[in-house]
């Protein structure tokens, strides 16, 4: 079997003699007039019709005086009828192939063919040429199957090919648009403005979370890439805008894991005059209608649960399932207890670990019987510094979070909008972060100074991607398109480009 090199190596020559027929391999120009999904939906309209259609080669039959190529665009694929009789003399000039040139062709090549829709012998709907035109020479071979390409290393690092083999892996990528898409457009019908926040922050939060830091050269000063939209979002409502979200990534200093990825697409919603139970109820509504618009479903088999969404949401007690589950009272515990609860479940267990991030553990341990649709409610004050106290229990908080197949899919609260309150609760967070908790949330004094001047009562909410995954049925990496890898080069293409990674290997 011939390396990879050899098989670019006559790419290469074939190249050459494109070339050398005066033939521009990479023209710019392309003629179009039909989508090859089109030329088989409506093929009684079109057939005996001229059309134009472009594609990738993905297989190409030769047989003396006729030829049959197929090609696929975004749409669909096609077979294109090729003979020796009908096909026009090529003008090299237009980047046209001529049929005794059509060896110089190979499959993953990038073609424009003109001609009439027919129906072959066979009864297979295609397009006789009579002209052809090479848009992309290819110099490696795609992959033919599945089989050929299934490391999953080399498939997420080589995502474009990935896309072209694998027809779900494509699609994918079509409903995580679609998904967000419906994000977007149900919250503008109800009236949401759309409001793009910066990335980079003097002061980050929103979330217990790391940062990433980069430096500003203009500024000559460190900035934070977001961990969350929350604090700039709120400073737009109380600047006036009732209704506001941003849609866009955020940025997290944590490990890989299944369903977390250091970079990742999130969106945020604020609404003044509304309170947690009002934001139970829009959202309940909001999760029915993005799901069903990109799955075309409400009911599914998720991590051996089945989940229905068209069923009502019920709610569970954060500090009642900690107490069933562990014999803990979460609203009068200590660190030592819940330590030494995580040793006895075989939880990890960090010496930085305080009360709120123990009792997180332990809450994310149970968290994954849960089937849902449920709403997890009733959560302590010491692990929500930025919503509301609940009146009916002071300990905690007017929070609610989306538990579905194990897993959160979502976080909101009635907004806290007292400046001093929230103070005394950043202080605290600042206590946790100079005794070695790098994910508690940071000081904000320029947030406080907003407050100061006033933020009506709000409800906010907040998800992200992982919310598609979830319901796709995949981990984070295969849920983005181009997730972040150790730079790695081959060794094939250090073969190829020998001084420029000799240079590379000189400079380090």
């Amino acid at each position: 079997m011939a390396t990879l090199k050899e098989l670019r190596d006559e790419r290469l020559r074939k190249l050459k003699a494109l070339n050398d027929l005066g033939i521009n391999p990479y023209p710019a120009h392309v003629q179009r007039s039909h989508k090859l999904l089109e030329i088989t939906e409506q093929f009684d309209g079109l057939q005996g019709q001229s059309v134009n259609v472009v594609g990738r080669i993905i297989n190409i039959r030769k047989f003396g005086k006729i030829s049959f190529i197929v090609i696929k665009d975004g749409s669909s694929q096609l077979q294109l009828f090729l003979s020796k009789e009908k096909l026009l003399a090529p003008d090299h000039k237009d980047s046209q192939i001529g049929y005794d040139e059509i060896h110089l062709l190979d499959m993953g090549d990038f073609i424009n063919a003109k001609g009439n829709v027919i129906k072959t012998q066979t009864g297979e709907i295609s397009v006789e040429v009579d002209q052809l035109r090479l848009l992309t020479k290819s110099l490696r071979p795609m992959p033919t199957s599945w089989d050929g390409f299934s490391n999953k290393e080399e498939r997420l690092r080589r995502r474009y090919i990935d896309l072209n083999i694998n027809k779900d892996v494509h699609d994918r990528f079509i409903r995580r648009s679609q998904f967000w898409q419906a994000t977007r457009q149900y919250l503008i019908d109800k009236g949401y403005l759309e409001i793009n926040i910066p990335v980079l922050e003097h002061t980050t939060g929103g979330a217990d979370a790391t940062p990433f830091v980069t430096h500003m050269d203009s500024l000559d000063q460190d900035f934070y890439l977001r961990i969350s939209h929350e604090l700039p979002l709120k400073r737009l409502v109380a600047g006036g805008y009732e209704k506001v979200f941003d849609i866009g990534p955020r940025f997290r200093n944590e490990n890989y894991s299944e369903e977390h990825l250091p970079e990742h697409v999130a969106m945020e919603w604020y609404w003044a005059y509304a309170d947690w139970r009002d934001g139970i109820g829009f959202m309940t509504d909001m999760y029915r209608d993005v799901i069903q618009k990109t799955f075309s479903k409400l009911q599914f088999e998720l991590n051996g649960f089945k989940v229905d969404l068209t069923q009502d949401w019920n709610e569970i007690d954060y500090a009642g399932l900690i107490k069933d589950n562990y014999g803990i009272d979460v609203y009068n515990c200590n660190i030592d207890e819940v330590k030494h609860t995580l040793e006895e479940h075989k939880l990890e267990v960090q010496q930085t670990d305080n009360l709120a991030r123990g009792i997180d553990k332990l809450w994310k341990n149970v968290r994954k019987g849960i089937n849902g649709p449920s709403w997890l409610v009733n959560i302590p004050l010491y692990i929500s510094p930025l919503a509301k106290i609940n009146p009916d229990n002071p300990l905690s908080v007017q929070r609610f979070q989306a538990i579905i197949a194990g897993s959160e899919l979502g976080n909101g609260f009635s907004e806290l909008n007292d400046p001093i309150d929230q103070l005394n609760r950043f202080k605290e967070q600042q206590h946790l972060r100079d005794a070695g908790d790098k994910e508690a949330m940071m000081l904000d004094i320029d947030y406080v100074e907003m407050l100061e001047y006033g933020m009506p009562p709000a409800c906010g909410w907040g998800y992200s991607e992982r919310v598609f995954w979830h319901f796709e049925g995949v981990s984070s990496r295969e849920g983005v398109p181009f997730p972040q890898l150790r730079t790695e080069v081959d060794s094939v293409t250090r073969a190829i480009y020998p001084d420029i990674f000799r240079q590379s290997k000189n400079t380090d």
